[in-house]
């Protein structure tokens, strides 16, 4: 037993005598005839580089499921705004039915782009700048957009050029008399 705590001894004997250089990976002894220790201080760098790695390829995975059609795993600020924005434009004509046709609703348009407004002011001063740029610059679009539609509604209108929706079986159509106003495909 006593040979086991000698050797202990002079293992500490040897550690205690070492010098840490911070700025080498490796600890210089006073005797040397003792072997040097080498220190793994690029640890911490390696796995934080590995943790940053699989966070980028967790970050591309969950991006290539949303453009696959899937939906991105977290859900945020930004992907409401962009719910509604996409309801308003789809509803402006901005984005054609399973038909290929645009739709134009300017009541269902008017009613996404005011509860993105309802979005505003209940988010006001709670919004990072980035958040508050992004929904007044997504607001200040569709507004000008709707305004822009429905001249062009009115227009077609007034030249006979415009037709309402009979197929009520389309998907996405809303029954003209519905209780939305008249859909209209242009």
């Amino acid at each position: 037993m006593s040979h086991g705590i000698q050797d202990h001894d002079m293992c500490f004997r040897a550690l205690s005598g070492a010098i840490i250089n911070p700025n080498r990976t490796e600890a210089a002894m006073t005797d040397p005839d003792t072997p040097k220790i080498i220190v793994d201080d690029d640890w911490k760098s390696s796995a934080k580089a590995e943790k940053e790695k699989l966070a980028a390829a967790e970050k591309e995975k969950s991006q290539q499921g949303a453009a696959q059609g899937g939906f991105p795993e977290k859900m945020g600020f930004k992907e409401l705004i962009s719910l509604f924005a996409t309801q308003a434009l789809m509803y402006l004509g901005a984005i054609p039915d399973q038909s290929g046709r645009a739709m134009v609703s300017l009541e269902i348009a008017k009613l996404n782009i005011d509860l993105l407004a309802v979005v505003q002011e209940k988010t006001k001063g709670n919004l990072s700048d980035e958040e508050q740029e992004m929904l007044d610059g997504t607001l200040n679009e569709l507004r000008m957009q709707f305004v822009e539609v429905a001249k062009a509604v009115e227009q077609a209108a007034a030249d006979g050029t415009l037709q309402h929706m009979q197929d009520p079986g389309v998907a996405g159509s809303i029954n003209p008399g519905g209780g939305f106003g008249a859909d209209l495909k242009l």
